[in-house]
């Protein structure tokens, strides 16, 4: 019922290294010092021929009902760069390439979720040799420059871009070039400015520690961008104040981790609601204020004392959460963990609302400071950036 194949596969090991099928359930490859083997139905759940998978959208055809409950490796063919596999009990021929194989490899140590801590560059301000910064007008004009661009949101939760017309609705388009705006009751973008019946302390001047915006929302906008339209402007004896503040939550909540694991259970363990309400407008939601994969990889911070609503858990739980919830908090309002920007006309900071917190210092109402902002989601910016480095390869 198996055959068993060695050839010669790319590898640091030299000839020595080899594909074999060991058993009728198994296809194992060795490169690289590394065995990686790939059951029988996983393999002809993958099979990548017409029958397969629809050629124009990529999409199986196949419910994994209709494959074979008893499905085992008959045979494996040598076929160059590729392996060809031969399935018993129905005959089903499938050929994959070794590349495909071996950047599909079935390894214990990954997480298999790119949003997790797993696939990003965790930073303090001081481990940043450089801001994550492009030109507006390169990002518009250069698709590697773009893909660098959108690929610092996904890696290092932010970029920063330069001249961006300082006019208002721009911001929707810097929104409309990598994904879609995500509407909410602030409407389609909102103004961030002093406002004399402010519906919320961020249209005010006061000073704000960080945060993530809309805890409330189930799920949350992933994607935040704020346009800076006019700076805080000073006045005699006064200082402009209005800058703007990132902490990376995952960084924050893997010290947390390292250094108090009580706490950060209790922070990843704990639902806890948040609310906004005004005439039009009541959302509720309930989440932990560090959110984990699975896995337990640190996946997400929700974190907004704003508009935390009243704990309700039973007494002993909330006794042991408020000590840990404040060291949560005291770590992120660290000074050394903040990166403080004080954005210029035509600056837009795009970031990831569901890691980095953002914050404000106090300005002066009369100062004029006024951002524009939208909401957009991660799946949109990274789907934009997977086809510009599709495009990128040959």
């Amino acid at each position: 019922m198996y055959s068993q194949l060695y050839a010669p596969v790319e590898s640091d090991r030299g000839p020595e290294a080899y594909l074999t099928s060991q058993n009728a359930q198994d296809l194992e490859l060795e490169a690289t010092g590394d065995m990686l083997r790939f059951p029988a139905v996983w393999l002809r759940d993958n099979c990548p021929c017409a029958e397969c998978l629809d050629p124009g959208s990529g999409q199986k055809l196949n419910d994994i009902t209709e494959l074979p409950e008893d499905v085992a490796v008959n045979a494996v063919e040598d076929a160059g760069e590729s392996v060809a596999v031969t399935f018993a009990p129905d005959g089903h021929r499938s050929v994959f390439s070794r590349s495909w194989l071996a950047g599909h490899a079935l390894v214990d140590d990954q997480d298999g979720d790119e949003r997790t801590e797993d696939g990003k560059e965790l930073w303090r301000p001081a481990d940043l040799n450089r801001l994550p910064e492009h030109s507006w007008p390169r990002y518009l004009g250069e698709p590697a420059d773009r893909a660098r661009a959108l690929d610092a949101v996904l890696r290092w939760g932010f970029v920063l871009l330069h001249d961006v017309p300082a006019e208002p609705g721009t911001v929707l388009e810097v929104a409309a070039s990598f994904g879609f705006v995500r509407e909410t009751n602030y409407g389609r973008l909102f103004d961030v400015r002093v406002e004399p019946r402010p519906g919320n302390l961020a249209y005010t001047s006061r000073r704000i520690l960080p945060h993530t915006d809309n805890p409330y929302r189930d799920p949350v906008p992933t994607v935040q961008l704020l346009h800076c339209l006019r700076a805080a402007e000073k006045g005699e004896g006064e200082v402009g104040g209005g800058d703007t503040g990132l902490v990376d939550g995952f960084a924050a909540a893997a010290e947390l981790r390292a250094t108090d694991r009580e706490s950060f259970d209790l922070m990843a363990g704990t639902p806890v609601p948040f609310g906004y309400q005004d005439k039009s407008t009541d959302l509720r939601a309930s989440q932990p204020l560090i959110q984990l994969s699975p896995r337990g990889r640190i996946r997400g911070v929700r974190f907004n004392n704003r508009s935390a609503r009243p704990l309700r858990r039973p007494y002993a739980e909330v006794i042991a959460f408020y000590p840990a919830y404040r060291r949560w908090a005291a770590l992120l309002a660290r000074p050394e963990r903040q990166l403080n920007l004080r954005l210029a006309p035509g600056d837009c900071l795009v970031f990831d609302n569901t890691r980095i917190m953002h914050a404000r210092t106090a300005y002066s109402a009369t100062a004029g400071r006024h951002l524009q902002g939208c909401y957009a989601d991660l799946d949109g910016l990274a789907s934009t950036l997977g086809v510009l480095q599709r495009e990128e390869t040959p």
